[in-house]
C-alpha cells in the first residue's frame, strides 16, 4: 500500500529508489519488467518523480539521435524546433505515445525527433558529432525559456514525470518497447523541487544516471563543469552527475575505473597509509579534486555498451546487485530484484566506491565510451562557447 504523499518540507534521509538490469547477450525486454521492479520499492517515493532509461528501444531508428522533449507551452515549441530545423536534419518528429494515467493529472507537451547531423557543418567546425549534439542540448536547455530535452542519445531513451514510477511506466506505455538495458527511479526529493526536470534520469548522449542520495559537492561540481562548457539548468544536484561522467569517459576518455575512482576515492588517509600503490590515485584526486562527489550516494549509470552500478565511499546509501545467466541486477533493495528474478545465481552488496559493471558481451574488452571520431585528423579543445551559430 502507498503511503500518504508527505508534505514537500518534510525530509526523507533514506528516500528515493533505483534499480536496473543489463541482459549482456543483447536480448531485449519490453518494459513490464523494470515497471515491476521499480513499483515494489514505491514506499521509498512520495510522487514528486519517477522516471526510466531504456537501451536498443529504436532498432530502426538507431543511427538517428533520439530527442526526447518536454514543452510548457507552444512558443517553446516553435523556438525549439527553429533552432532543430538550423543546425540539424530531421528525419522524423511526432508526439511521445502516453496515455492517460490518474496520478499524472497535467503533463506538459512530450515530443520525440530523429535527428542526423549535417557532416558539412561538422567539417567546417572540426568537431565531432557528439560534442556538436552536446552545444544543440546545452543552447535549447539553457536559452529556451519552457523548453527541456531530457533524452538525446542514439537508440535509446529516457521517460521521466511527477508521479510515482510505476504510474510513469504506464504513463509513457513502456511494456510497448524493448531494450537489453533498462534502469529506473523512484524520487523523494529532499532540497530540491519535484518537478518534471528534475525527475530522474538525467541524461547527455548515451548517458543515463539515477541516484538516491545528496551531493554536497554540487557547487564544486557545477562550477567546474562550467569551465568545460556543461550548463547546469535542471535545479537539482543530480544533474552534475550526468556532465560529469560525459566529461571523463567520452571527453577525457579516462577507462571506466579510473573515472570512478575520481568521482569516489579513497580518504587521504587511506592513500598515504597504502603508499607507493595508491601513487595514482594520489596523482588522481590532485588532477580532478574539483570532481570528486562529495555526499551519500548510490547511482546507476547506463550506456549503450554497459551498466553501473556506484556507492559513495563509505557506503552511506543501500545498492545490491544480483547475477542470473547473462543478466545483471542492481538495485536500492534486494525485493526489488526478486520481484522481476525470484532465484538469482547470486546475489551481494557492492563494496563503498567499488563499481560494478555489466557489459554487453561485443562490448566486454572495450572502453565505456562512445568513440570519439572527428571529421579532422587534428586534436583541437573544443568549449561550448567555440562553436560559431550554436552557443
Amino acid at each position: 500500500m502507498r503511503r500518504p504523499i508527505k508534505p514537500w518540507f518534510e525530509k526523507e534521509i533514506s528516500g528515493c529508489s533505483l534499480t536496473g538490469f543489463i541482459n549482456e547477450d543483447g536480448r531485449r525486454v519490453n518494459g513490464e519488467a523494470i515497471i515491476q521492479s521499480i513499483g515494489l520499492m514505491n514506499e521509498r517515493s512520495n510522487g514528486l518523480g519517477g522516471g526510466f532509461a531504456g537501451y536498443g528501444i529504436y532498432p530502426e531508428m538507431k543511427d538517428f539521435y533520439a530527442f526526447h522533449i518536454m514543452y510548457e507551452d507552444a512558443q517553446a515549441k516553435e523556438e525549439a524546433e527553429k533552432v532543430l530545423n538550423e543546425f540539424l536534419l530531421i528525419e522524423i518528429q511526432e508526439k511521445i505515445p502516453t496515455r492517460k494515467t490518474k496520478g499524472i493529472p497535467h503533463p506538459p507537451l512530450l515530443m520525440r525527433y530523429f535527428l542526423k547531423v549535417d557532416e558539412n557543418r561538422l567539417y567546417d567546425l572540426e568537431i565531432s558529432e557528439d560534442d556538436y549534439i552536446v552545444h544543440i542540448v546545452m543552447k535549447i536547455n539553457s536559452q529556451i525559456k519552457g523548453a527541456y530535452i531530457f533524452s538525446s542519445g542514439k537508440n535509446m531513451g529516457a521517460f521521466k514525470a511527477v508521479g510515482f514510477p510505476d504510474e510513469v511506466g504506464r504513463f509513457y506505455r513502456l511494456e510497448e518497447y524493448q531494450g537489453y538495458t533498462w534502469i529506473a527511479h523512484g524520487r523523494f526529493p529532499t532540497n530540491t523541487p519535484g518537478w518534471w526536470g528534475g525527475a530522474h534520469p538525467f541524461t547527455l548522449l548515451d548517458f543515463a544516471v539515477v541516484h538516491n542520495g545528496e551531493i554536497s559537492s554540487y557547487g564544486i561540481n557545477k562550477r567546474y563543469l562550467e569551465m568545460f562548457g556543461y550548463q547546469c539548468t535542471l535545479k537539482t544536484d543530480t544533474e552534475v552527475m550526468a556532465y560529469l561522467f560525459d566529461l571523463l569517459l567520452r571527453r577525457h576518455q579516462l577507462p571506466i575505473e579510473v573515472a570512478c575512482k575520481a568521482l569516489a576515492p579513497p580518504t587521504w588517509e587511506e592513500i598515504e597509509h597504502k603508499g607507493e600503490e595508491m601513487e595514482w590515485v594520489k596523482a588522481l584526486r590532485i588532477i580532478y579534486g574539483s570532481v570528486l562527489v562529495n555526499g551519500p550516494f548510490a547511482i546507476l549509470l547506463s550506456h549503450k555498451n554497459g551498466l553501473i552500478g556506484l556507492n559513495d565511499r563509505i557506503k552511506l546509501r543501500p545498492l545490491v546487485a544480483a547475477r542470473k545467466g547473462n543478466t545483471l541486477y542492481i538495485a536500492s533493495e534486494e525485493a526489488g530484484i526478486r520481484e522481476i528474478c525470484s532465484s538469482p545465481d547470486k546475489v551481494w552488496a557492492p563494496k563503498a566506491g567499488e563499481p560494478t559493471i555489466g557489459w554487453l558481451k561485443e562490448d566486454r574488452q572495450n572502453e565505456f565510451e562512445s568513440p570519439r571520431t572527428r571529421i579532422s585528423d587534428r586534436e583541437k579543445p573544443q568549449s561550448v562557447y567555440s562553436v560559431p551559430g550554436v552557443c
